[in-house]
């Protein structure tokens, strides 16, 4: 059987019944949700930075933007890291700083080229702890196959910060024919997910509150080029790619629809949640739909496409657990919805705050 087998869509599921109203969220302050990555996180860009920002390039609202410079067609992205602890099982801050620029550029469908690189050290960090993550970033960045080539350092007094922040910033070029954005996916297009969700929240979060769920849970933090490019020498007609950072699979499935104004549903069953990750979050009530990925991408892929892309992308060591999760259809539109084990139906809606703060 076909992997782009289609969804059933149930005509009589009155979807609106389904939401909750959501709490009020007039607040004078700013609060730990509004860097989560959902509602919080939308309402502070929409409502505070785009208005006071303008412009075509910002409106644009992706990972990475796509500008046109000299004739050529460039990415520009920046991030800023402020993960606690520094160091956590698989990665750092410092790859973290280089793998998440790395492919928000790759998002856009770039190869990454140059970094710019910001620390902000707090005054009593030891040099050694600087020098470590300072390693890893340049390690990380020979690896991504991408240059550090300018930077800054400022210290703030102690107790104004949390050892080390970086701010990095990233430039690329895309290639011709490349135009992934969501306003480009259409009812039909398949869904799919390039492997396990869930695995660097909880990797963080085991380190920083000393939990042991029986088996070591490293990140996945990784630089995704070399999948994207995989991907696009298959066909440079996909809809759009996203890494599920923060508010997790849940939120870039929503942003997405959101985005492109079609319905997404996907089968809960399909969504790959290690068993390490499962028992964590059930232990801790939490959603692995929600928990940010520093190392796995979405992608929107037409149909007749997604076969020959999901074949690509499994023949890579990045996406060798790639599985199709679901569709785009007409209904719902700009609501994501999950089809249960048991035959049920629920909606994936974007979450408010945030369940694990400061992991990326």
């Amino acid at each position: 059987m076909s992997d782009t087998t289609e969804l059933p869509v149930t005509a009589t599921l009155d979807i609106e019944a389904l939401v909750c109203p959501a709490p009020l969220r007039d607040r004078p302050r700013v609060v730990m949700g509004h860097g989560g990555g959902g509602v919080l996180s939308a309402e502070l860009v929409q409502q505070i930075f785009a208005p006071a920002y303008g412009g075509e390039a910002l409106a644009q609202m992706g990972d990475a933007a796509v500008l046109s410079l000299g004739g050529a067609r460039l990415a520009f992205s920046t991030d800023s890291y402020v993960v606690r602890p520094l160091f956590f099982p698989g990665g750092s801050i410092g790859d973290l700083a280089v793998n998440g620029t790395v492919n928000d550029l790759a998002m856009s469908g770039a190869r990454a080229a140059y970094l710019s690189c910001g620390f902000i050290l707090e005054e009593g960090v030891e040099l050694d702890t600087v020098t470590r993550v300072s390693r890893a970033l340049g390690a990380a960045a020979r690896a991504a196959g991408v240059e550090v080539a300018t930077g800054d350092t400022k210290v703030v007094e102690a107790g104004h910060g949390d050892g080390i922040y970086i701010n990095t910033a990233g430039i690329g070029l895309v290639p011709a024919g490349v135009d992934l954005r969501p306003q480009r996916v259409v009812p039909g297009d398949v869904v799919i997910v390039s492997g396990a969700i869930g695995v660097h929240g909880v990797a963080v979060m085991s380190v920083r509150e000393g939990l042991e769920f029986g088996v070591e849970i490293k990140s996945d933090c990784a630089a995704l080029g070399g999948l994207v490019e995989t991907m696009l020498a298959v066909t440079p007609d996909l809809h759009v790619l996203r890494d599920p950072t923060r508010g997790g699979l849940a939120a870039t499935l929503n942003e997405i629809a959101a985005a492109s104004g079609t319905g997404v549903v996907i089968r809960e069953r399909d969504v790959p949640v290690p068993p390490a990750v499962a028992n964590a979050c059930a232990i801790l009530g939490l959603d692995p739909m929600y928990i940010a990925n520093e190392g796995k991408l979405v992608a929107f892929v037409p149909r007749e496409h997604a076969d020959a892309v999901l074949a690509a992308m499994r023949a890579h060591p990045l996406g060798a657990d790639a599985v199709i999760i679901g569709e785009t259809v007409e209904a719902h539109p700009g609501m994501v919805v999950a089809r249960t084990g048991l035959g049920g139906t629920r909606v994936v809606d974007l979450p408010i705050g945030e369940q694990l703060p400061r992991i990326c």
